[in-house]
């Protein structure tokens, strides 16, 4: 199997290293993983692509490389550069630090990165993992995610039929802020929303006068309804959430259709 890595916090992100060693399990001694990830930090840039500009790609090592871009640069590069001709069975994109359930996935350059790859026609799985009281001051705070990963990934390839038509189907994985022996179990279930949550700015003035705004995010750790990714993680449970790249509300087509 040759797997094709990325992320969103970076190529030295400790996520990645957590990434690499899942991949690596699932490749096996006679697959491949290669990594092409963001040179800097790149969360919160969602599907964004360098359109306007080049994008500077470096080799760091064996199958190792850093693009200065997006994860979804990061993916085009892995694609149709530095594995140009050569198939590829999957794309992992994170481990993420933080979730990305509900309203996060909107956002998030690890669920870009795996969107892309979708795009492409490829086999692709975000993977975040939750941060809060029970996993934040453990040694290894992507515990659950590194016990539990390549299992995860492997039941998931073993149901996963490839688009015939239409947008291909990307997946979502988060995993609660417990140990890994604290994972109750997993739940298939759709995108959330934290109610009265949404990024906001903070303003402040630089001691040359210029005005900045940092984004600032909203509390991760409310009560939300029950059968959703975030009550899902927030209960100790690995999510599940199929996702395509198509934004339509396709409940609403029929009630606007007195507009034609």
């Amino acid at each position: 199997m040759r797997i094709l890595i990325t992320n969103d916090d970076g190529i030295n992100a400790p996520g990645l290293q957590t990434l690499t060693a899942i991949a690596s399990e699932l490749a096996g001694p006679t697959g491949e993983v290669w990594t092409v990830a963001p040179a800097f930090e790149q969360s919160g840039v969602a599907h964004c692509i360098s359109y306007a500009h080049p994008t500077m790609i470096a080799k760091l090592g064996e199958r190792r490389y850093a693009a200065e871009g997006s994860p979804a640069d990061c993916v085009l590069a892995g694609v149709h550069d530095v594995l140009a001709g050569k198939p590829i069975d999957l794309v992992l994109s994170g481990v993420n630090r933080g979730n990305n359930s509900g309203e996060n996935a909107m956002y998030s350059g690890t669920l870009g990165g795996a969107m892309e790859a979708a795009l492409q026609g490829l086999t692709a799985i975000a993977l975040s993992q939750y941060y809060g009281p029970g996993n934040v001051d453990l040694e290894d705070p992507f515990e659950a995610a590194a016990a539990h990963g390549a299992d995860v990934v492997r039941r998931l390839l073993a149901l996963h039929k490839p688009a015939t038509a239409g947008y291909n189907t990307f997946y979502n994985v988060n995993f609660p802020a417990t140990p890994a022996a604290g994972v109750k179990g997993l739940r298939v279930v759709p995108q959330g929303l934290r109610p009265d949550t949404s990024f906001s700015v903070t303003p402040q003035t630089s001691p040359s006068g210029r005005r900045f705004l940092w984004a600032q995010g909203g509390n991760q750790h409310g009560q939300v309804p029950e059968g959703t990714d975030i009550a899902a993680n927030q209960a100790g449970f690995i999510s599940v959430t199929p996702m395509r790249a198509d934004l339509t509300a396709h409940d609403l087509l029929d009630t606007l259709k007195g507009l034609e």
